[in-house]
Parts: C-alpha cells; structure tokens; sequence
C-alpha cells in the first residue's frame, strides 16, 4: 500500500476506467522511498491547481502494474518512480526518477494545455 493521499489505482483494470473516464490522467507507479516519496507530495499539491487533470498513483511492486512496467514508453527506465501522463487514454509521457516541481509543471503545461486554475 502507498500511504500518499492521491487516488490508488490497485489493478489494472482500475486504470484503464481511470483513462478511460477522464481526458487528462498523471499516474505515477513507485514505492514509498526517497526517489518516490517528493514526486507523490508534488501531485498532492498540485491536484488543487490543475482541477483538469486527475492525479493516482499505483504500487510499483503490484503485479497488476505490470500495464505501466511493460509499457514500450518505460523501456529502458532505471528508477522509479514511473510517471505516465496519459491523454484521452494515451501515454503522451513518461518520465522516470525525481522530478522537480517545475519539471512536472512544464510536463502538465505542455501535454494539457488548459491553463492553471486556481
């Protein structure tokens, strides 16, 4: 279990309704550690800024992440955790390791367009 206090995506069937239901998803796969423990916090905090996108994330350890640990857009990642931006169902990113804040606004800026709702 990760105790973060995004949406948990248990199987993989929880997220392709999560994709499936929603234009603008940001999953991000990881364990509770030092490289995944800020990228969580980031997404918790800008869940109230971007009202657009829904934010989850999924136990990296989980067999049923195996949807995001075998997508062809992770091949070649060395760290988690995995961050998948999905856009009317499909990866338009993906990022491995610690991100910056600005590194993950730059990403939702980009890939969703809408601008910040505060």
């Amino acid at each position: 279990m990760l105790y973060t206090n995004l949406k948990h995506l248990e199987s993989a069937a929880d997220l392709m309704k999560a994709i499936s239901e929603n234009e603008n998803v940001m999953v991000i796969c990881g364990r509770m550690g030092p490289m995944c423990i800020p990228v969580y916090g980031i997404a918790e905090e800008l869940e109230a800024e971007y009202k657009h996108v829904k934010f989850f994330d999924m136990e990296f350890d989980n067999p049923e992440s195996h949807i995001i640990r075998s997508l062809p857009e992770v091949r070649g990642f060395m760290g988690i955790p995995f961050t998948i931006y999905y856009k009317d169902g499909k990866v338009v990113k993906a990022t491995s390791s610690i991100q910056s804040r600005d590194q993950i606004t730059a990403i939702l800026n980009k890939e969703f367009s809408a601008a910040v709702k505060a």
